[in-house]
């Protein structure tokens, strides 16, 4: 399942070697698509390693309109789950090699992706329980 503000959005899950293109599906979230069909939500595991085509940028989206605010030195991430406690808060991140952690949803659309590594199979009940998705309905 994809971040809460996507649940009204077809998706189906990751798969090695997806090639994704960051969307704004008009849900107040930005997210992963496929690039031939933006109507469909692609979710990612946490601990899933992401590749981007260019250096990843980030724009801010208040007052409904999207402003660039940054180029991050960085073409790659691990995709994470931020505030799990926090069901009206925005949960799908990413992680940088500096250990730097942005929101999903910041990411400027139309940036394109690959899934390089899903995450190892859990092994114990901790793996198991950091590797699993927020499930809200918001």
């Amino acid at each position: 399942m994809c971040d809460y503000s996507l649940h009204s959005v077809r998706s189906r899950p990751a798969r090695v070697a997806d090639k994704l293109i960051t969307h704004d599906f008009g849900t107040g979230t930005c997210g992963f698509a496929v690039p031939e069909d933006h109507s469909i939500a692609v979710c990612v595991l946490p601990g899933t390693e992401l590749g981007f085509a260019r250096p990843v940028r980030i724009v801010d989206r208040r007052f409904f309109t999207s402003c660039m605010i940054e180029t991050l030195a960085h073409a790659t991430a691990i995709f994470r789950q931020v505030n799990k406690n926090e069901p009206g808060k925005h949960h799908d991140a990413l992680e940088f090699p500096d250990g730097r952690v942005v929101l999903l949803t910041a990411l400027d659309s139309g940036q394109q992706a690959i899934v390089l590594q899903l995450p190892a199979q859990a092994t114990s009940s901790t793996e198991a329980a950091a590797q699993k998705r927020v499930a809200y309905a918001g």
